[in-house]
């Protein structure tokens, strides 16, 4: 399998809609305080977006990657965005303990 633009946008559109859809399920973890209503639906308005990318990486992905192949790809990506995101957007430690979902 070579690289070219059925390979390779699927992958892009993944990582940016995991960026998308962590932001949506954690980021209002920041404002305890905030209504419960206004997180529901402040992350449903992020969400959307990330639907506007994960539906065509799917779609394109078809292309060269079996759905299983497509899902196994968007985890990894969503692990690995999470755990960036933790760092940076929470100042959590990166640890091995994290995979396990341990603290």
């Amino acid at each position: 399998m070579g690289f070219n633009f059925s390979t390779l946008a699927p992958i892009g559109l993944l990582l940016a809609s995991n960026v998308f859809m962590t932001f949506a399920w954690y980021g209002h973890l920041k404002w305890p305080s905030s209504a419960l209503w206004i997180a529901v639906m402040v992350s449903w308005g992020i969400a959307f977006f990330e639907y506007w990318l994960a539906v065509p990486a799917n779609r394109i992905g078809e292309a060269v990657y079996s759905p299983s192949e497509l899902k196994t790809i968007q985890e990894v990506i969503s692990l690995s965005v999470f755990a960036v995101f933790t760092v940076f957007y929470f100042g959590e430690k990166l640890t091995l303990t994290m995979g396990w979902g341990l603290r």
